[in-house]
């Protein structure tokens, strides 16, 4: 019951299931904040997709394409004449501009024991409940530069740039394609704010109200420091006069005469 539970759970946060279009879908605000960023698109891993497509006592394993809306149709195919899934690298295809690129590999996410989203709010469990329930395209910053890295390449994303995935489910048996979804909605990675039209707090401001801001708050500052300057040499000129006046009354008193004392 608990397990039911949690699947439904994950449909109501728009997690596919066997009744929504089988396509990927970009991970829920509730799990993943500031998505897309400007390299990167967190997408949900295909729970319950590609369940009927699964053989008892088999392995498969799910492989993710990417590539740029703007590459031709003709070139979105991501297996071969016999049906085996393409290896094209993100160098191979200009980062994913000339058709798909074979962006990672896992294992198929389990729909009967899917990560219980209670877990979520445990500091000490998050990061492993999302690893997998998400999947984050662009992920990895190094590999591109790293001659001794040999598996998938997951290479940051081009800003401003509108891309596509799709799932296919590969038995790793034979190598051969056993299912795939469509390719996903578009989505469109951030692009670059220039620094005139950076949304500050509080409220709007451009870049020239800043500037002034600025120059206003360093006028202020130095006011300030010169009345507290001012206020600091006439505390010390009055406590230089008060100890002159000391010291001139000390010199001036006029000593007592002693008492004489006769001798009998």
């Amino acid at each position: 019951m608990r397990g039911n539970w949690v699947v439904l759970a994950f449909c109501s946060l728009g997690q596919l299931c066997a009744d929504q279009s089988l396509k990927p879908q970009i991970a829920v605000p509730q799990l993943a904040t500031n998505n897309p960023t400007l390299t990167t698109v967190a997408l949900e891993k295909p729970f319950c997709m590609f369940d009927s497509s699964l053989s008892p006592n088999k392995s498969y394993a799910v492989y993710l394409y990417a590539m740029m809306e703007s590459a031709s149709t003709i070139s979105s195919l991501v297996t071969d004449n016999s049906n085996k899934p393409l290896d094209s690298t993100f160098q191979q295809t200009s980062g994913g501009r000339l058709g798909p690129y074979k962006a990672a590999l896992f294992n198929v996410p389990n729909c009967a024991s899917p990560p219980d989203l209670a877990d979520a709010g445990d500091i000490k469990k998050v990061s492993d409940v999302l690893k997998q329930y998400l999947f984050r395209v662009g992920g990895d910053g190094t590999c591109l530069y790293d001659p001794n890295f040999l598996d998938v390449c997951n290479p940051p994303l081009t800003p401003d740039t509108t891309y596509r995935f799709k799932y296919i489910l590969v038995d790793n048996t034979d190598g051969i394609m056993k299912d795939q979804t469509l390719w996903s909605d578009p989505i469109k990675t951030r692009r670059v704010k220039l620094p005139l039209k950076i949304d500050t707090w509080p409220g709007r401001r451009s870049g020239g109200m800043i500037v002034v801001t600025s120059i206003l708050s360093v006028f202020m500052f130095l006011l300030l420091a010169g009345f507290l300057a001012s206020v600091s040499s006439a505390v010390k000129g009055l406590e230089d006069s008060s100890a002159e006046t000391r010291h001139m009354s000390q010199t001036t008193l006029p000593s007592e005469p002693r008492p004489q004392v006769s001798s009998e």
